[in-house]
């Protein structure tokens, strides 16, 4: 029905740029919030970066300021663009999004994407 899928992840330099993109398709009547997390190996899973059906955003402090979240509800897609990258943002980075489907627009449900990974060298 409902699917996330995202892209964008790779090998980068420490101080460089990657841009996540993070595409919703199916049955979508709304989106809500929609958010990024991150989980390194063996820690627990992160928010990073959250924005609101209104375009407010949130950043974990750990990335204020060098991580930018943005969508295009036109697309049905969200995007973290993630600069000055840091070794310690090595991770699988996941999409997170509360939608509402046709059949089911009284409430939101939560669905996640698959992952992607990000690794910084130094």
């Amino acid at each position: 029905q409902v699917q996330l899928v995202e892209s964008g992840g790779g090998l980068e330099q420490a101080g460089g740029s990657l841009r996540l993109s993070c595409a919703a398709s199916g049955r979508i009547f709304s989106i809500n919030r929609m958010a990024w997390y991150r989980q390194a190996p063996g820690k627990q899973r992160d928010l990073v970066a959250v924005i609101t059906g209104g375009g407010s955003t949130n950043y974990a402090d750990s990335v204020k300021g060098r991580f930018t979240i943005s969508r295009d509800n036109a697309k049905n897609t969200f995007y973290l663009l993630m600069s000055g990258l840091k070794p310690e943002d090595t991770a699988v980075y996941y999409c997170k999004a509360e939608i509402a489907s046709y059949g089911s627009t009284d409430y939101y449900t939560d669905y996640w994407g698959r992952g992607t990974q990000v690794t910084v060298s130094s």
